[in-house]
């Protein structure tokens, strides 16, 4: 296993005041500028967040209480009646210009994730790509998706039908830690392009990435007060922001996903959940050995594993498992690990304790009921307090934990298969459904055992990015992994009502006064044949 420099040691920025002690880093008065933004917690007491390459403190956060909350809701509800009323077009040319302010100051960007997050400068990027791709996306299309849509009415002529869409009113977005900057775009931008205000609890160790892409948001035109941004644990304002949301979305875990679920559920309000995941990798026996293994690299290690559409699971048949974990072992041993600021290393860090708790307890669980760790296993304190090898196992039984639990950290085993069905059934044979890749030279046979997996997206000779960074694709999960998509058309018009209209002129639809009911039916059923046999339009 290879390693940079530590962050301790590499480059330099003058005083003592950059943000978690990074090396590099931006002031902290940076990071006090973005705090200025988070809306309450006078009255609570305040979190200090440490950066995972150092263990330095971040910043000091104020925590919201239950009353700030709903106070911020009935703001939002002010701001989004007059945001409603702008074209969306107006709208579109924000998203337009918060795209190019993206791209024009990603390296504010990029500091940010990495220092809040522990990830590569890679890794980092593609959250920044993401972001602009969800911005450029719905600051194009917007207008066609929103735009009213005329059906065939029920009498040609006489009934005429069309379908509008308003926005929810005020979404609540809770937001995971893990890619701040990407999900935070994913879910905010069409909630705001669809006319809704947005109030966003973004995860404390991550907050700042959210703070500033909002602060460019309002930089590009967004008005103040539509998108507003709170802090806190859920278990002090998370029923503020279920019984106050008019839509909730929530990215995280899936015990929480369901809690939150039965909660929207007594209001009969609208949600959409991205959850777990234990996502399969299927190589096939005629998959490119040295470019699969190449994939399997990124597909599991991108973001120190911590990705919930990472791959855990590599199912590889029999006829080139050996060649094939001689590959990916060799390249995953040669993977660099480090914590500055640009773009030397390939893997960063974890991001917090508990996550180097579970992976290293998942290892060591693994490793004593006799699974075989074939490179990695081990933390790595002389990079940083929070950094862990990427680990590849086999011998894999289903007694360990990490056979059927998420991991959510640089670990992935290694399995054998004989007979492709057997590959599917067993990628299939779990409570989750996220994310899945498939790997072969011939597209069209991947393309087929891609179709019969059991999961919301599936890559084939990739490992997550193809439908991830295409903004046009629904992205969500299977069985518990989630509801609801986001990204695409209906990662916006989820956050509308439809609401249908219909103008009938001339002929009434009950028969009028003095035509008997009876008569009036049979020439209605002798329309409906009428209009059965007329072409499809």
């Amino acid at each position: 296993m290879t390693s940079t420099t530590p962050a301790s040691a590499s480059r330099h920025t003058e005083g003592p005041a950059a943000i978690g002690g990074v090396p590099g880093a931006p002031a902290a008065a940076r990071a006090e500028r973005l705090v200025g933004r988070v809306v309450g917690g006078k009255d609570s007491a305040p979190v200090q967040m440490r950066a995972p390459f150092t263990g330095q403190p971040i910043a000091t956060l104020p925590q919201a209480t239950d009353a700030d909350v709903r106070a911020v809701f009935d703001e939002a509800r002010e701001a989004q009646r007059a945001w409603a009323q702008r074209p969306v077009e107006d709208r579109q040319r924000i998203l337009i210009r918060l795209h190019d302010l993206v791209l024009k100051r990603q390296e504010e960007a990029l500091d940010l994730v990495q220092i809040e997050a522990g990830k590569a400068r890679m890794d980092a990027f593609d959250e920044v790509s993401a972001t602009a791709l969800v911005a450029a996306y719905y600051g194009k299309h917007s207008a066609k998706f929103l735009s009213p849509r005329r059906a065939a009415g029920l009498i040609p002529v006489l009934t005429k039908v069309g379908e509008i869409r308003h926005p929810k009113g005020v979404v609540g977005i809770i937001s995971p830690w893990n890619y701040p900057l990407a999900l935070t775009a994913m879910d905010v931008l069409p909630a705001l392009a669809a006319g809704n205000a947005v109030v966003q609890k973004p995860d404390n160790q991550t907050a700042l990435s959210a703070l500033w892409l909002q602060e460019i948001a309002e930089e590009a035109g967004l008005p103040s007060g539509v998108w507003q941004i709170v802090l806190g644990r859920g278990s002090r304002i998370g029923d503020a922001l279920v019984e106050e949301s008019d839509y909730l979305c929530f990215t995280g875990s899936t015990p929480t996903g369901k809690e939150l679920a039965a909660k929207v559920a007594e209001r009969l309000t609208s949600y959409s959940l991205e959850l777990g995941g234990k996502n399969p990798m299927i190589v096939l026996p005629d998959a490119d050995i040295a470019k699969t293994a190449t994939g399997a690299v990124t597909a599991c290690f991108s973001s120190a594993g911590q990705l919930c559409v990472s791959v855990e699971r590599i199912y590889v048949h029999e006829s080139i498992r050996e060649e094939f974990t001689r590959a990916f072992v060799a390249k995953t041993a040669a993977v660099k690990l480090g914590g500055a600021l640009d773009y030397r290393a390939q893997m960063g860090s974890l991001t917090s304790e508990d996550q180097l708790a579970t992976v290293s307890a998942h290892v060591e669980d693994a490793r004593s009921k006799g699974a075989t760790v074939l490179t990695g296993g081990k933390a790595r304190p002389d990079l940083g307090p929070l950094f862990y090898e990427p680990t590849v196992l086999t011998d894999v039984t289903e007694d360990v934990k990490l056979f059927a639990e998420e991991t959510f950290g640089p670990v992935v085993s290694i399995y054998g298969y004989t007979d492709v069905t057997e590959a599917i059934e067993r990628a299939n044979d779990t409570r989750f459904g996220l994310n899945a890749s498939v790997w072969s030279r011939n597209g069209r046979a991947g393309w087929e055992v891609a179709a019969r997996l059991k999961a919301g997206t599936v890559n084939v000779n990739e490992g997550f990015a193809a439908t991830f960074g295409t903004v046009g694709l629904p992205m969500g999960g299977m069985k518990e992994s989630g509801v609801g998509r986001r990204n695409g058309a209906e990662g916006l018009l989820k956050y509308t009502e439809a609401q249908a209209i219909a103008l009938q002129r001339g002929m009434p639809l009950r028969p009028g006064r003095g035509i008997p009911p009876k008569l009036w039916a049979r020439a209605l059923s002798a329309s409906l044949k009428a209009l059965r046999r007329l072409p499809r339009r």
